[in-house]
């Protein structure tokens, strides 16, 4: 037992750590394109990816839940855009600490949705996560549009999530990811359409017009493609060896990688508020694990 919690905690690790790398990339990648674009490419590479496995082993599914299917990729790709725009346009940890709010929001929402049942410990780490929100965005001080979409990336994440679970009954695993991968690949294409044409600097975010890659470019999307799915992987792994409730609190690892790789990439580190918010956050979330 002991080796497996220590195995899967090198897997969570080795997880944490492959997603700041790829918050690396795409950070990169923004310098040149758009986030809009940046999620296109991404989850193009996810397709094939996933097609490949297709061919090599059919999918088998029993259907029934074709809307619900939609909405988890649907949410599951605004989360990832609200996501990659942030990375692009503040510090990376402050990125990847609003994204971290989904176990937060993914509690509430099975609670409402799927009638799961939270306990004391969970009220209490759902109340010092949101305390914790507080103090990293400073409401005080006004919310700015990084704030509202860095929210939205943990809620968006939160809804896909739950989605999954009840979609997983019906469908293949690999058949929900590719829910998500094709609507993360023909939304943008359809945005970046429209924003040939149309152009409004508030919505930046979600309508620019497509750019060539040129030269790195393509190396920065390989890299996001392959650490995402290096990823996934070891997560997965993680979670096959060892209890959730042991292993999920590693995940919040990333927020210090890339606090590192933030900080040697020139992003400015959080101030005390912001720290302390950071601090209860990941406490949340491993408040939330050990709940269940």
């Amino acid at each position: 037992m002991l080796k497996n919690v220590n195995l899967g905690a090198i897997y969570m690790l080795a997880s944490a750590l492959s997603f700041a790398i790829m918050g690396i990339f795409t950070k990169l990648l923004s310098g040149n394109l758009s986030s809009l674009e940046v999620v296109f490419f991404r989850n193009i590479i996810s397709v094939i990816i996933i097609f490949i496995s297709i061919v090599k082993s059919p999918l088998n599914n029993k259907g029934g839940k074709p809307w619900l299917l939609f909405f988890r990729g649907f949410m599951g790709f605004s989360a990832l855009l609200a996501f990659f725009y942030n990375i692009a346009t503040i510090p990376l940890a402050n990125a990847m600490t609003f994204s971290q709010t989904s176990p937060i929001f993914t509690a509430i929402f099975a609670f409402i949705f799927l009638k799961e049942r939270i306990g004391k410990l969970g009220w209490i780490a759902i109340a010092i996560g949101f305390f914790g929100l507080l103090l990293f965005t400073k409401p005080e001080i006004g919310f700015n549009k990084n704030d509202f979409l860095g929210i939205f990336s943990g809620v968006g994440a939160g809804l896909a999530y739950t989605s999954i679970r009840g979609l997983r009954q019906y469908y293949d695993t690999r058949t929900i990811v590719l829910s998500f991968a094709l609507i993360g690949t023909i939304g943008p294409a359809v945005l970046m359409i429209v924003g040939s044409f149309y152009t409004n600097p508030s919505l930046d975010f979600m309508l620019s017009p497509f750019i060539t890659p040129k030269g790195i470019d393509f190396i920065h999307i390989l890299g996001i493609g392959i650490f995402a799915t290096i990823a996934q992987i070891f997560m997965t792994k993680s979670y096959e060896v060892s209890k959730a409730g042991l292993v999920a609190p590693l995940s919040y690892a990333n927020i210090p990688f890339s606090m590192v790789f933030g900080f040697l990439l020139g992003d400015t580190l959080p101030d005390f508020s912001g720290f302390m918010g950071i601090i209860l956050i990941i406490f949340a979330g491993i408040l939330i694990s050990r709940s269940k």
